[in-house]
């Protein structure tokens, strides 16, 4: 039997990801509201409340970057989750090292083996949060999580998910998309 649970989206999971934003005086928001929304154009979402500090440098700059880290960077991620840019420069806090974005103005962190550089294409209110809408103008990799064909290797990137206010590693590669096409096993 299922029972009935009002008010959660019980999505699981969902990766939990630091995101820069802002120009002069760079921040980073931990965020788990994030998911890709379009592949032409390439279009990842984020929600963001309205009264947290990154809000307004998103939207006054119009751009943001997602930085995916690693598994092993998990006490950076809930730190960062747990202390406002109003008061804390997590920058020198977690010992994290700007690096310059390749399309737009907001630094990437060094740190984190991908970056997703964006530009806001749409903000939409919803509910609780803002959905900014983010194009993915390009996206940096570290050759450090690369295969011998240069793609990005998860086992290498130790991808980080968050469920139920609890960290998650991802675990045990199941299969390939089209591996089950001519039906369950």
């Amino acid at each position: 039997m299922k029972v009935m649970k009002p008010g959660s989206t019980a999505l699981y999971p969902v990766p939990a990801v630091l995101v820069t934003c802002g120009l002069e005086t760079p921040n980073i928001i931990t965020l788990a509201w994030v998911g890709t929304l379009c592949s032409d154009p390439p279009s990842v979402g984020i929600g963001v409340r309205p009264e947290r500090f990154s809000h307004g440098l998103i939207a006054e700059a119009g751009e943001f970057v997602i930085n995916l880290p690693r598994a092993d960077q998990v006490d950076v991620v809930d730190y960062c989750g747990q202390v406002s840019g109003r008061e804390v420069d997590k920058w020198a806090a977690c010992e994290l090292t700007p690096a310059p974005a390749s399309k737009i103005r907001t630094p990437l962190i060094a740190e984190c083996p991908v970056a997703l550089e964006c530009r806001v294409s749409q903000r939409l209110a919803v509910g609780a949060h803002d959905l900014f809408i983010g194009e993915v103008l390009a996206v940096q990799i570290d050759e450090s999580v690369l295969d011998d064909q240069g793609r990005l290797d998860y086992e290498k990137a130790r991808p980080l998910a968050y469920i139920g206010g609890y960290y998650w590693q991802l675990g045990e590669l199941l299969g390939r998309f089209g591996d089950w096409r001519k039906g369950p096993r």
